[in-house]
């Protein structure tokens, strides 16, 4: 019997189970398929503080770009400190862009029109100025997900972490009211306390416990170039349309330029946001759309192929803010989902957290913004 089951192994729960096991518990995480094999896999790694508006998620950025940084010394998964640089295309929107990054309260630079291509070289002519975020960074997500889980069962943790792929969770154990462990498909699994990690599917896994979670997927494409001989972009580059993506409640397409490099040498491409359900048909429209919005900011893209492209779907939540901490409605559940676009970049926090309210430690933000049970019920 485990302290902690963990269910879904993405980089969310694998940040929850690194912590918990730092913290001295004993923890098992289950999912249905292999590590990172859902929205992680499909994701751009970003670990951003400059998409958010002032508040609960952009406190819960900060601690968790903090956390990256310190992960990152342990290695064993590519991260790069590279800074972020959002683009204005008028001059209105530069001085939204500098309105916001002042209320923010992070580090940052304002960037007029002819010091842009200081930061990125190769961007297009006729910007009018952007906004310089060092913190900014990107993580190779897959490798990360996966170095979390090595080194919470291996060097670093007090308790103990075992991973039990390929089974699905049909359901809750329970002692009266309580949640006492998971059923799956290959059998019970019982533990002390069960989080629900489960990504875009972790309204699916609330509802097999009896509870409502108003999670829904939000479908995005990602385009990949071919390696580059010499890096193009130095970077996360984005335009201001990307922010104002990112807050709206829109269910029909978006998309906005959002451009960077890899250590590998390609250049991955987005960003689009759709409410299609968990529809994985390629959109050859949205796609050309993306290469040509990408083109538009650097027009040195158009020369470079595309090699490939994928999907994948954000946890999308009504009120954009991710879903942390234990559910009033049920005893011994507890939630770790609903982070849509950020879970990558929130991953560390959501973990430390609950593992401070799993070991009785006060946490280190409020966690009442994120309370499962904060939904009205038309929204459930």
């Amino acid at each position: 019997m485990s302290d902690v089951i963990v269910v879904g192994a993405g980089v969310v729960g694998a940040a929850c189970a690194y912590y918990a096991a730092r913290a001295g518990l004993d923890v098992t995480v289950v999912d249905r398929g292999p590590v990172a094999g859902g929205t992680t896999g499909s994701g751009e790694g970003n670990v951003l503080v400059s998409d958010k508006e002032p508040g609960p998620e952009l406190e819960l950025a900060v601690l968790s770009n903090r956390l990256w940084r310190a992960l990152a010394e342990h290695g064993g998964f590519e991260f790069e400190a590279k800074g972020g640089l959002v683009v204005a295309e008028t001059p209105e929107v530069q001085r939204r862009l500098a309105g916001l990054a002042a209320k923010q309260g992070v580090e940052h630079a304002v960037v007029p029109a002819h010091a842009l291509r200081d930061y990125e070289p190769h961007l297009a002519d006729g910007l009018a100025g952007g906004v310089y975020y060092p913190q900014d960074a990107q993580v190779q997500p897959m490798l990360a997900a996966a170095a979390l889980l090595k080194h919470g069962a291996d060097r670093y943790g007090r308790g103990t972490l075992r991973l039990r792929l390929g089974a699905e969770v049909t359901g809750f154990t329970r002692s009266g009211e309580r949640v006492t462990g998971v059923r799956t498909s290959r059998g019970d699994v019982l533990g002390g306390a069960v989080i629900n990690a489960a990504g875009t599917w972790g309204g699916e896994v609330a509802a097999l416990a009896g509870v409502c979670l108003p999670v829904l997927p939000r479908r995005g494409f990602i385009l990949v170039t071919e390696p580059l001989r010499e890096p193009l972009i130095r970077h996360k580059v984005y335009t201001a349309a990307y922010v104002t993506n990112v807050a709206s409640d829109s269910a029909g397409l978006e998309t906005s330029a959002v451009v960077e490099g890899t250590l590998a040498g390609t250049v991955l491409i987005g960003a689009s946001r759709e409410r299609v359900g968990f529809d994985r048909t390629t959109s050859v429209p949205v796609l050309a759309r993306l290469a040509a919005q990408a083109v538009a900011l650097f027009p040195a893209l158009r020369d470079v192929r595309a090699i490939r492209s994928y999907c994948g779907f954000r946890p999308y939540c009504p009120d954009h803010l991710p879903v942390i901490g234990p559910d009033p409605r049920l005893p011994g559940l507890y939630h770790a989902c609903g982070h849509e676009g950020a879970g990558i970049g929130l991953a560390p926090a959501t973990g430390h957290l609950l593992a401070q309210v799993l070991t009785g430690v006060r946490p280190d933000l409020d966690l009442r913004p994120f309370r499962p049970d904060r939904f009205p019920l038309e929204s459930q």
